[in-house]
């Protein structure tokens, strides 16, 4: 039997039972990556992160509940908060290696600021047949950003983000596609949502990744390096971001709190 630490961590928020909830294993060696994959598809949270120490630096790596994720903001953010609070770190900064480069992560007051990298999406069309999902037609579409297979369906008001209520099974059909709807906001710069049906992800409560596209695209748009984002999921989330051209990076800041702590048994 092995047992191993777990935290789950609600990032973008201050508040319990908001924001996006994250799973987080630190491990002394890595786990076989069937087990890891098992273990995110039994919390069946959007992300499990698991997390090595390697020198002076960690590696993270992260798993909805089907599959390897390549690049996860509120994950990461969640991981950070918890060596930062409970696992003893007096640095101010973490430096996390990772399928999408090295990360950081630093204290910035209350919140916490991630530099992650400035990904940039082009003019698209929706698979065919998949714009029935959407019950409101975009003003454009874009595909590309930190993923590969994601779209970005634009629209000029807020209130239509609100509304959307897409159909996932056909959503889950495109796989391995995921949709982020966005618009300029009112409260704020700009508001998104996405879904991921087919890596087990209907709607992601807010998503730290899809910024790392979303924040260049606006910054340019609006004018303005930094932009205060929302996602406008049931649950909320609020990204206070800067986009830094000359460098090709975005700085992410959030909060986390942390909700659950325990024990992984593992029957090896």
């Amino acid at each position: 039997m092995i047992e191993i630490p777990i935290y789950q961590a609600d990032a973008f928020t201050n508040v319990p039972f908001k924001g996006n909830p994250a799973a987080v294993c630190p491990l002394d060696t890595w786990l076989p990556d069937e087990t890891m994959q098992a273990i995110a598809a039994e919390n069946n949270l959007s992300e499990t992160a698991f997390v090595v120490r390697e020198d002076d630096d960690y590696r993270i790596r992260w798993f909805t509940p089907r599959r390897e994720a390549p690049l996860c903001g509120h994950a990461t953010l969640a991981t950070a908060y918890l060596l930062f609070t409970q696992r003893d770190i007096n640095a101010t900064e973490l430096r996390f290696q990772s399928l999408s480069g090295p990360l950081t992560v630093t204290r910035d007051g209350d919140w916490l600021a991630m530099d992650f990298p400035a990904y940039h999406f082009a003019p698209s069309e929706l698979p065919s047949g998949i714009s029935d999902a959407f019950q409101i037609a975009p003003s454009a579409v874009f595909k590309g950003g930190s993923y590969e297979t994601r779209y970005y369906l634009l629209y000029e008001d807020e209130q239509a983000i609100h509304d959307i209520q897409p159909n996932l099974t056909l959503l889950e059909s495109a796989a391995p596609y995921g949709f982020a709807i966005t618009a300029p906001g009112k409260q704020y710069d700009c508001v998104s949502r996405y879904f991921s049906p087919s890596a087990g992800i209907p709607e992601d409560p807010v998503t730290g990744s899809l910024h790392s596209s979303l924040i260049p695209y606006w910054s340019k748009r609006l004018n303005k390096k930094d932009i205060h984002a929302y996602q406008a999921s049931a649950r909320g989330g609020e990204l206070r971001c800067t986009y830094h051209p000359e460098r090709e990076r975005v700085t992410i800041r959030g909060q986390a709190v942390l909700v659950l702590s325990g024990t992984l048994r593992l029957p090896f």
